[in-house]
């Protein structure tokens, strides 16, 4: 097997090992991405079985795959807390932090990380790393002013690309831009979320600090089971 495809089979192994985590009678929160897709087509085909939950979406491409495999939403809203969270990283550290929103749906995926009892994250053994920032930071920021946010991360020497989509800037789910921040190693995760969060314009961060409460890393034909 090439690269692609070891990455794609160990992230359908650390995915439908997650699903193994969802009981009859739960909510749970679905995330977003390459990963989770995995996670979703396996708790569609333990639908079709007989299992029975609920399950908040973060985003519209989860909404549409989830509902084509069967699995009933509802909003976030008609809930008070989630019971479990299955959702990818595109980094993740042995603290237990990561940088999430590659796909571009962060501030949905924390709003419903932060609703949940437990949070499983699902990677690739590639995923794992020993500091954070290799892969750069989204950070979702207000169109309206959004040059202004950009100078101040060019001051700060951030190195930050409005991410586009084809020849236009990149818009999420809820209308805002994505501008991604290159750091090669982030020192201090904790204290860099904060200080971005004080620019006003900034509406969230793709640093989840503290919010994982197991890690599934695909390793080869394999799986590692991460407790915090």
């Amino acid at each position: 097997m090439n690269n692609k495809e070891v990455q794609n089979a160990e992230k359908k192994l650390a995915a439908e090992k997650a699903a193994e985590f969802v009981t009859d009678g739960m909510i749970v929160g679905l995330g977003s991405g390459s990963t989770v897709y995995f996670a979703i087509k396996k708790l569609g085909e333990l639908v079709k079985s007989g299992l029975k939950f609920r399950a908040v979406s973060t985003s519209d491409s989860t909404t549409e795959l989830a509902q084509s495999s069967g699995i009933s939403l509802i909003s976030i809203d008609e809930t008070d807390n989630i019971d479990i969270t299955i959702d990818g990283a595109d980094e993740a550290d042995k603290n237990f932090d990561g940088i999430k929103g590659g796909g571009g749906a962060l501030l949905f995926e924390k709003i419903v990380a932060l609703y949940s009892k437990k949070n499983i994250w699902i990677i690739d053994s590639g995923k794992m790393v020993d500091k954070l920032g290799k892969f750069p930071l989204p950070v979702e920021v207000v169109p309206f002013g959004y040059k202004r946010v950009l100078r101040m991360f060019e001051e700060k020497n951030y190195n930050p690309v409005m991410r586009r989509k084809g020849d236009e800037f990149y818009f999420t789910d809820s209308g805002n831009y994505v501008v991604d921040l290159h750091f090669g190693a982030i020192a201090d995760a904790s204290k860099l979320n904060a200080e971005i969060k004080m620019v006003t314009g900034v509406i969230e961060t793709g640093l989840f600090i503290n919010i994982a409460d197991m890690i599934i890393v695909g390793r080869n034909n394999s799986i590692e089971i991460i407790n915090k």
